[in-house]
């Protein structure tokens, strides 16, 4: 892609422009922005991008190439512009989650994409839109309304960019473009903890709340100040009762002894859980030193070893000692694994086979940290916790296959049989920070003498392994407590966060900027609109007249709105009786929202609506009214959606083919203190107080 962009450059004598990555959408750059986004985009793409030589899905793509400032490594910056007339998904799913709905459909829509190092090189594929294991995926309709849809750091496969410097270009480039909001949910983990819920308790906001991502929309009827409630109910918890609420549970003195270590770390006094998390996720591991490691080469040991490097030429062997009923040490040889991945005849490629081990590594860190002193992990249950970032199972097995005394990273995986159970077990044991396991050299063999049993776990040599620790016991295993696991779900169901840029008006621009949201002339009440709908930005010289505006309001819908396609604007509600020759300098203030009335809009299209066309009818016990992109179920008579969750039914179940809410279900069955002679409404008449028949029926609840 880029590459072959600047070979085609070369072709035509005309080189690429190139940008600083970590300066790119600072204020003048690359474009000066004037007016609104879908007029800023364009000169975007004019001004910083190339357009590519090919189609996805048979949208055009414009190519802009960044230059990491510390690496110098060039990344590119795809934007894709998809029409909707031609696209599979005209309607936005991330709006209806998000409450948006109710805004009527944009004609078109920007992709803003960084894919993944590896593809840096290679064109967009068909399904690169609809991919959300990129780098950076943002997606801006042409209102200015967006969404964050990824970012992927170096925890989520980039060997570059981190996930903070990623955040701070899309926060560059959606202020340089004068984005409008952008909304993002928030499903980022760090291994198995959810950051919502982690930096929630620590910050007191997201980890996207470092950009001004606030709280937009709660699932399962939470509301802002039930959020921020949550909050303040989790990070006030007080250490000292934490301990003693703790003290039954088998991990109180692992609490205790956590607590007094990072209070002695700390210069100042360490009071909240939220104390704690916001120094532990502050402060630089402070692990042991890794104990005395000899290496000796000796001509008796290459000898000895010969046939050994012979078949494994690339690999390099370690002893490590282990503990025997004797508690005596045995030998024992261990490999690297990227070594020895390259002498397999695996058809998975090198880099597939290390991520892989790497993960499943992580998977037995966090079994680690969360149950000290514990034993190794069944191999079941290693499958299962790596399944949760890779699908395929072929490549996990043959990988668990491999991995017996072997060395990832710093850490020396070995598998065994629990002699107890019979069941086949992973441990993992540190090798100690900093640790480069020995080449080899010609045809000798490395050997490693650690005399150093693993000692067990301390507080403060792992700060990760700690907040891991926390997290699972303290959070999410507090004992009978319903205050703090009602604040933990209201955190972990406030998935939803907005970010508003507040519309300029600059006056050096001299200009005047208007809301201008769009309402018939006349409404027929069956094509009648939800409301008023976000309004389109709109902006006039500052001598312009009231004429001008409507001439510009009209363009504006007409290019963002698939319902406007043929508008034509009769009259401005706010500025009714006044001449459209009037100056609206001095007339009406800048910034104002007007409601701007017209005729020959498109009400009996298809495409009015992100939300679709569906009249879905949303009454939850929970109190949502709409949808929240939570598993709903329909109730059969009534046809009103309630989430499964407040149901009864698991996310783990499969909805039940017919289903009755309990409301129904109380309008069919009778009371059983009713009489059964007592007839107070015609509607006893309409079934039988017989519940056996409803059975025949299937109904029940």
């Amino acid at each position: 892609m880029s590459f072959a962009l600047i070979e085609a450059c070369k072709k035509r004598k005309r080189w690429p422009k190139f940008f600083r990555f970590n300066s790119f959408g600072d204020p003048g750059i690359p474009i000066v922005p004037l007016g609104t986004f879908r007029d800023n985009v364009r000169v975007f793409l004019q001004e910083a991008g190339e357009p590519e030589d090919y189609s996805v899905s048979g949208n055009p793509l414009w190519c802009t190439l960044l230059i990491h400032d510390k690496s110098n490594v060039m990344a590119p910056l795809y934007t894709v512009e998809e029409h909707v007339y031609h696209s599979s998904h005209p309607f936005c799913d991330h709006c209806r989650c998000v409450g948006w709905s109710g805004h009527f459909v944009s004609k078109r829509r920007y992709h803003f994409i960084i894919p993944m190092d590896s593809g840096w090189h290679k064109p967009l594929d068909e399904e690169s839109i609809d991919n959300q294991r990129h780098l950076l995926h943002g997606v801006i309709h042409c209102n200015g309304y967006g969404h964050l849809l990824c970012v992927n750091g170096i925890e989520g496969g980039s060997k570059v960019l981190s996930g903070r410097e990623i955040m701070d270009l899309w926060d560059r480039v959606c202020t340089n473009l004068r984005v409008r909001k952008v909304a993002v949910e928030d499903v980022s983990c760090k291994r198995s903890m959810d950051l919502r819920l982690l930096h929630g308790v620590a910050y007191g906001h997201s980890w996207f709340g470092r950009w001004g991502y606030r709280f937009c929309r709660g699932s399962f009827g939470v509301t802002e100040p039930h959020y921020n409630e949550a909050m303040t109910t989790l990070g006030s918890l007080e250490l000292d009762m934490i301990a003693k609420d703790l003290n039954k549970t088998k991990f109180n003195k692992e609490i205790k002894q956590m607590i007094r270590c990072y209070r002695d770390m700390s210069e100042t006094h360490i009071i909240s859980l939220r104390d704690l998390l916001r120094f532990m996720l502050t402060v630089k591991s402070s692990r042991a030193s890794a104990p005395k490691i000899t290496v000796t080469f000796s001509a008796a040991a290459a000898a000895d070893s010969t046939c050994s490097a012979l078949i494994s030429r690339n690999s390099t062997k370690h002893t490590l000692p282990t503990r025997s009923n004797s508690i005596k040490e045995k030998s024992v040889r261990y490999k690297k694994f990227s070594n020895a991945v390259t002498s397999m005849d695996s058809r998975w490629p090198t880099r597939r086979l290390e991520f892989a081990a790497q993960v499943i590594v992580d998977a037995l860190k966090e079994n680690k940290a969360v149950k000290p002193g514990t034993g190794g992990m069944a191999r079941q249950d290693v499958r299962d916790a790596a399944r949760l970032h890779i699908g395929d199972t072929g490549l996990l097995d043959y990988v668990l296959k491999s991995l017996n005394n072997v060395i990832v990273g710093n850490y020396v995986v070995r598998r065994m049989v629990n002699p107890s159970s019979r069941i086949l077990e992973y441990t993992i044991h540190d090798l100690g920070k900093g640790y480069k396991a020995p080449e080899l050299e010609s045809e000798g063999m490395a050997y490693v003498d650690q005399q150093v049993v693993e000692s067990s776990w301390v507080p403060g040599n792992d700060v990760y392994c700690d907040v891991l620790f926390l997290y699972k016991n303290v959070l999410l295993g507090y004992p009978d407590s319903e205050t703090v696991d009602l604040a933990i779900q209201t955190i972990l169901d406030s998935r939803y966060f907005v970010k508003e840029w507040a519309e300029r008006d600059e006056v050096e621009e001299q200009s005047l900027t208007f809301i201008c949201s769009l309402q018939p002339n006349f409404v027929d009440k069956k094509y009648e609109l939800k409301g008023l709908p976000c309004g389109e930005v709109v902006v006039v010289p500052l001598h312009a007249t009231v004429g001008d505006l409507k001439r510009a309001s009209e363009a504006a819908l007409r290019d963002t709105y698939c319902i406007a396609e043929r508008l034509i604007v009769t009259d401005i509600k706010q500025l009714m009786g006044v001449s459209d020759e009037e100056v609206l300098f001095g007339l009406i203030q800048s910034g104002v929202e007007l409601c701007v009335r017209g005729i020959a809009i498109d009400l009996c299209t298809n495409l009015k609506y992100q939300g679709g066309s569906d009249n879905w009818k949303v009454r939850c016990e929970c109190g949502a009214q709409d949808d929240d992109g939570e598993r709903m179920v329909a109730c059969d008579i009534c046809e009103v959606w309630q989430h499964t969750r407040c149901c009864g039914i698991d996310d783990s179940e499969t909805v039940p083919p017919l289903f009755v809410c309990t409301g129904c279900c109380d309008s069919l069955v009778p009371s059983r203190t009713e009489s059964s002679f007592c007839a107070d409404s015609p509607d006893s008449f309409l079934i039988s107080a017989d519940p056996s028949l409803l059975l025949e029926y299937e109904y029940g609840c």
